[in-house]
């Protein structure tokens, strides 16, 4: 009887430490500077979006874009889209990422025609 107890707390122990070796691995680190995602790690865009949620949503001086709240990538006319392209034409290549995420988390969908240009910016 005694073995089973003893083997049971010691199956107990490794699995504590097991948990708080797995929980140091997996840790998040939040306030990581975002702008130098590269886009290789999935989890370094994600981390930074689950930030950016939960904090205030950033504007670039960009507010006049919120009425285009909702509307789908591929419905923005040439000269809807060329309001996109000069708000992310003046920014500084670090910001650009950031802008991606302020539009998303205001539910705003980047027009599929500057897209392309975005990427390349986001580099």
């Amino acid at each position: 009887m005694w073995i089973l107890i003893v083997a049971l707390v010691v199956l107990g122990t490794i699995a504590a430490a097991a948990s708080l070796l797995w929980d140091k691995q997996e840790k998040i680190e939040i306030g990581a500077d975002c702008a130098s995602c590269s886009g290789d790690d999935p989890k370094c865009e994600q981390t930074c979006m689950m930030e950016a949620a939960t904090k205030p949503v950033e504007y670039f001086d960009d507010e006049e874009l919120d009425r285009y709240k909702g509307r789908a990538s591929n419905e923005y006319t040439d000269d809807e889209a060329e309001e996109f392209r000069e708000v992310m034409e003046t920014m500084r290549p670090e910001e650009v990422k950031a802008w991606n995420r302020s539009l998303i988390l205001r539910e705003i969908n980047m027009p599929d025609q500057i897209k392309d240009e975005y990427i390349l910016l986001a580099q």
